[in-house]
């Protein structure tokens, strides 16, 4: 019989966020396959694992792959973790795992901490409906580029970056998505200094040029959705008399009087208002 390989999300800072199953598990397992197994020797000792480990990482997962699916074929239960939360998330593994499901070999996942949700969750941002870029290029022209095909994303969009390029993509989004848009910059997430700030970009650019130290630690940013290009016909007139009532009432009564006076959708004035607001 096969062994299973099992893909373990571990803590992405505080040491205490990791289930009772993944620490059982990673005791219990025949090998760990870790990013770096330097790193991953902190959160191991901590928790008085012993298991014994290799490193996979992108520079050489194609070729330990091979020795892995071995070491399964012959019984063998193996873990993968990444340095820090969901491997495969903006981490290595994919490979692994894609070659492990090709050769008919048991996967099982145990769900954990992702910064990506994490931010999400605390974000203030739609929630419903959004999609994972990871990190996006890093030269300029191609970033640019990769903004330019999501500036009318309506879906909120989560990235990662890493912070010497941080002021460089704030810069950029501020060029292409422009001064009205808001986003989100969650630092150092589950660790003493977290930090989530919620803001128009111009302002996020101000806060982090404040205080360089601002600048340091790791960063998920996430972009507000733009509003649908249907929302896009309301006439500016309309759009003028929904302001002046947001002002003085509630968003429900703003929406109906303004529907009652224009004759617009009402569905398409709340969204139009609720977008208003969170630029607020």
């Amino acid at each position: 019989m096969t062994g299973t390989l099992y893909i373990i999300a571990t803590p992405i800072g505080n040491l205490a966020d990791i289930s009772l199953r993944a620490i059982e598990i990673l005791k219990k397992v025949d090998l760990i396959a870790a990013e770096d197994t330097r790193h991953s020797l902190v959160l191991l000792k901590h928790y008085g694992i012993n298991t014994p480990c290799i490193s996979l990482h992108k520079f050489n997962e194609n070729k330990k792959s091979s020795y892995l699916i071995e070491e399964l074929q012959q019984g063998k239960n193996i873990a993968l973790i990444s340095d820090a939360g969901t491997p495969l998330v903006s981490d290595p593994g994919f490979h692994l795992v894609k070659a492990v499901r090709d050769a008919g070999i048991p996967i099982i996942t145990i769900p954990g901490p992702c910064a990506a949700i994490a931010a999400l969750a605390a974000s203030g941002l739609a929630t419903d409906k959004f999609i994972f870029e990871g990190f996006l290029p890093v030269k300029k022209t191609a970033q640019c580029e990769r903004l330019e095909e999501l500036k009318n994303e309506t879906r909120t969009i989560i990235l990662y970056e890493a912070p010497h390029r941080l002021l460089q993509l704030v810069d950029n989004l501020l060029e292409i998505i422009g001064a009205e848009r808001q986003i989100v910059i969650a630092k150092e997430l589950t660790k003493i200094h977290e930090t989530i700030i919620a803001a128009p970009i111009p302002e996020v650019k101000a806060w982090l040029l404040a205080d360089p130290k601002r600048q340091l630690g790791e960063f998920v940013i996430l972009i507000q959705g733009a509003i649908e290009q249907k929302d896009m016909t309301i006439s500016a007139d309309t759009r003028k008399v929904l302001a002046i009532l947001l002002q003085e009432l509630p968003t429900k009564k703003a929406v109906n009087i303004t529907a009652k006076i224009t004759n617009c959708d009402k569905r398409e004035l709340y969204q139009l208002a609720i977008s208003s607001l969170q630029n607020h």
